[in-house]
């Protein structure tokens, strides 16, 4: 979507905030011997609180309020039994709706004791996210995003997964634009100001690029079983540095 007043950069303002401090709770609960259904429960409990509703949940029916992708799980990950572990890399994706407005974020927990390549990795998303950000001005093109990306990870050692990509947001979880995490020569349609988009960054330890999906249908894995790390934010874009949505 794109912001066309006052009114809904304030609704849409007032559910990334939601999104931005129940992900943060969420996150600080993250530890070795958790169950990631207990950490969906502690999502519904403050969504519930907020006045707010998962909107995977909503619109596709995801089986789950947040989604909790561990290890080689890249996205999209169903929260259940799994115990979360020592060493563990943890992504927390939540996106949720309010008054007909979307947010979406994640996150990616190390969990203690954790291998230096995999903490180096998740390090490593946050900062591609931080250098797509120099690239979000009004007029740039879509492919600016990718190039910022597929350039940060790849001065680290570490992959892009190509299939997986940012998009539009605002009123539905996903919408137009698609933003491939890599230079895409075809996305090269103009950012406009006041577009509301998701960054995210999906990043692996291994070299293929590639993904699967799991049986259960949702959660999607790295082809190789290498380790993945996601940050992401709901932004505007602006004719200057862009508005985060989602940040607390």
């Amino acid at each position: 979507m794109s912001i066309k007043d006052r009114t809904e950069f304030i609704f849409l303002m007032k559910i990334g905030q939601i999104v931005g401090r129940t992900l943060k709770a969420v996150a600080d609960q993250v530890k070795a011997g958790v169950r990631t259904s207990e950490l969906n429960a502690f999502t519904a409990e403050l969504l519930e609180r907020s006045g707010a509703r998962a909107a995977p949940k909503a619109e596709y029916g995801f089986p789950g309020e947040i989604c909790i992708s561990i290890n080689d799980e890249a996205v999209h990950g169903i929260p259940g039994a799994r115990v979360i572990e020592k060493g563990d890399v943890v992504k927390l994706d939540l996106t949720a709706m309010k008054d007909g407005f979307v947010a979406d974020a994640a996150v990616t927990i190390t969990v203690p004791p954790v291998e230096h390549e995999n903490l180096r990795l998740a390090e490593c998303a946050q900062r591609a996210f931080e250098r797509a950000l120099e690239a979000v001005r009004a007029n740039a093109p879509v492919h600016a995003i990718g190039a910022a990306v597929e350039e940060e990870a790849k001065q680290a050692g570490f992959s892009v997964l190509r299939d997986l990509c940012g998009h539009g947001v605002g009123r539905r979880t996903h919408e137009p634009p698609s933003i491939p995490n890599y230079f895409h020569p075809r996305a090269r349609q103009p950012l406009t100001e006041g577009l509301v988009i998701a960054v995210e960054p999906i990043l692996s330890r291994g070299s293929s690029g590639r993904v699967v999906q799991c049986e259960d249908g949702w959660t999607i894995r790295t082809a190789d079983g290498s380790v993945a790390a996601q940050f992401e934010h709901t932004i505007i874009v602006t004719k200057g540095a862009p508005i985060i949505v989602t940040g607390v």
